[in-house]
């Protein structure tokens, strides 16, 4: 599958100040990629220059194809960026809002409005569309900014902090968003700093820190690289005893810890390593109840990448 967002060394300078170095990545159409980093790793940056907003001092972005240095418009006219913050107009209603950027995208006609009504009913916004933009909640503001992203229907969407001061309900509506956008085809680099959130939508991620990209691939391949033995859970029923003993006495695995009632082993090797544990532990008659691989999730790869530094 050919990707629909590719991210090309891009570098970008201010004065003596290099904000990115040669980022590279890409995301393919139906994928949602999570971007992370600390604060002033680059994220912005990365996206305004994605979005034709700024233009890299070295590299290059092709938007479906479309190189932004060689053909911006076409390149905008593939791509809806939505950034972390846009200005509410106090005597502008949602239905005018909307309006003038269908307007700004050229859509004329009765293709205009059957845009309008297509983002307003994905969005929920149709019973406010008379409602005042300053009157609109946080979330309602949010669904407001994606329905205009979409509205030229683009292939690739940059959504800088969408869920930047949500409520858990908002946020759990905007991500059930993003995610039938993703169905529906479209490839989709999305930042936050709510690593949870991103965990539960994402296909992959891309850590960036101080302007270097750290790591880039599916959060199961990333931390493979990270920690290569596999790490399992298990508990047995009364056994506490018996069932550390066991484990310790099996070759090939390294530590032993308590966790949760049970215990955590890291096994040297690959998932047959980890089946023998299990009939090693069946043989002895040890009331296995629960045996599961150790889950590590996004926070835990970021907190193991990056180290919090500024640039």
């Amino acid at each position: 599958m050919s990707a629909a967002l590719e991210v090309e060394g891009i570098t970008r300078r201010f004065g003596d100040h290099v904000a990115v170095r040669d980022v590279a990545f890409t995301v393919e159409p139906g994928r949602i990629v999570g971007f992370i980093g600390p604060n002033g790793a680059g994220k912005t940056t990365t996206m305004r220059v994605c979005s034709t907003l700024d233009l890299p001092d070295a590299g290059d972005v092709r938007i479906a194809g479309e190189s932004i240095l060689d053909e911006p418009r076409l390149a905008r006219q593939r791509l809806g960026f939505m950034p972390d913050s846009y200005g509410a107009y106090a005597a502008t209603s949602v239905s005018e809002y909307l309006d003038f950027f269908a307007r700004a995208y050229g859509l004329r006609g009765e293709r205009r409005r059957e845009a309008l009504r297509h983002v307003t009913e994905f969005t929920s916004l149709d019973e406010l569309l008379d409602k005042p933009m300053a009157a609109l909640s946080k979330g309602m503001k949010q669904r407001l900014c994606l329905a205009k992203t979409l509205l030229h229907d683009p292939s690739v969407l940059i959504l800088d902090e969408p869920a930047a001061g949500l409520d858990p309900r908002a946020r759990v509506e905007l991500r059930e968003l993003v995610k039938a956008l993703a169905q529906q085809g479209k490839a989709i680099l999305i930042s936050s700093h709510i690593l949870t959130e991103l965990s539960e939508m994402c296909d992959g991620v891309v850590v960036i820190e101080r302007g270097k990209v750290l790591a880039n691939g599916s959060v199961d391949s990333i931390t493979r690289q990270l920690k290569p033995h596999v790490q399992t859970y298990v508990r047995a029923l009364g056994q506490d005893g018996a069932l550390e003993r066991t484990l310790k006495e099996q070759p090939g695995v390294d530590s032993v810890r308590p966790h949760k009632g049970g215990f955590v082993f890291t096994a040297d090797g690959d998932e047959t390593a980890v089946a023998r544990v299990l009939a090693a532990l069946v043989a002895a008659g040890v009331a296995v109840v629960e045996f599961a691989p150790e889950s590590v999730n996004l926070e835990d790869v970021f907190l193991e990448l990056t180290r919090g530094k500024v640039q």
